[in-house]
């Protein structure tokens, strides 16, 4: 099984490395050891023999067209691979694995992080700071009040533990209605407009693809209670930004924390760097770069444990439907 190491000289965390490797692979039964490399001509005299791939998206980008007759398997360190598709490049038969709980606690602690602020008035004292104003704000706390997190995956579960903890009451919305442990109900999308009139926040944690294209877009997004805050943490693409924006400078919305949008980086002379109750974060929300490589490998090494064992892929991705086979 000879795998091979892509690190994208881009890539926002730091490189795979043999040590981090050898840390979790006790368990596998390579047969030789995995190569390293950043440079995509370094990769193509290897490529012949390389059975599974581990390189980012844009690593991935770097490489094509893939000319590695034995592939097997290709490992994706991010979660949401959207920004490879269409995906008509996978060579036939090739399985396509993500990282998908490499970035959860990280993410989870954001959306929380991101309600307390709305909950304290952060957004409006920052600006104030800013301008030298001493203003009068109250805070409130997150004990009793309702969550929805929009998608149930590795992000929006750990999400729904880390709100319980704090006493929330969680309401769970995914494809497939299946119970969450720590979601008091768990709805289908079918549902999603019967759920919004009660939630005093929204969390987004969903990938983006065609049914999930501005999912809240300006009729569901004015179901939601004037009270109500947004925190998205999945894919700029899920939420109508401009509808947005005009609730809350109509105060139709209490406020929004949003790490992703639908153009990355965000232009200088975009509407959401001054609409009002909303704090812009630079797609950060994910990555712990003290773990993100130990779990990301760790991942890797339970899927390929799965894969000799021929037993089902935790972590297989559906080119379709644009998330886990098993999400």
């Amino acid at each position: 099984m000879q795998i091979y190491f892509h690190n994208h000289s881009a890539d926002a965390a730091a490189p795979l490395t043999e040590g981090e490797w050898q840390r979790h692979a006790q368990g596998l039964r390579p047969e030789g050891r995995p190569l390293f490399g950043s440079d995509p001509a370094q990769f193509r005299i290897h490529a012949p023999q390389v059975e599974v791939l581990v390189a980012s998206p844009m690593g991935i980008r770097d490489l094509l067209p893939l000319a590695t007759p034995h592939l097997r398997l290709l490992f994706v360190t991010w979660a949401g691979l959207d920004r490879l598709a269409p995906y008509d490049w996978v060579p036939p038969g090739v399985i396509v694995l993500n990282n998908s709980g490499a970035h959860a606690l990280k993410a989870a602690e954001y959306v929380v992080m991101g309600m307390l602020m709305l909950k304290n008035s952060m957004p409006a004292l920052a600006r104030a700071q800013a301008e030298h104003r001493w203003i009068p704000a109250v805070g409130r706390t997150l004990a009793g009040g309702h969550l929805v997190v929009v998608g149930l995956g590795a992000i929006g579960g750990a999400t729904a533990t880390l709100a319980r903890k704090v006493g929330m009451r969680v309401t769970g919305v995914r494809s497939t209605p299946r119970p969450h442990p720590d979601c008091e109900v768990v709805v289908g999308l079918d549902a999603l407009d019967a759920v919004l009139p009660t939630a005093d926040f929204v969390a987004l944690a969903l990938p983006h693809s065609p049914s999930t294209h501005h999912l809240l877009d300006r009729r569901r997004l004015a179901l939601l209670p004037a009270r109500a805050g947004i925190v998205n943490v999945g894919r700029g693409r899920t939420i109508d930004e401009a509808a947005m924006c005009d609730l809350l400078e109509a105060g139709r919305l209490a406020g929004a924390v949003l790490d992703v949008f639908e153009e990355e980086p965000l232009p200088p002379a975009y509407r959401a760097w001054t609409t009002p109750n909303l704090v812009v974060t630079p797609h950060m929300s994910a990555d712990d770069p003290d773990t993100v490589n130990d779990a990301t490998i760790e991942i890797l090494v339970r899927n390929l444990v799965a894969w000799q064992r021929g037993e089902p892929l935790p972590n297989e991705f559906d080119l379709v439907r644009g998330t886990r086979v098993r999400a």
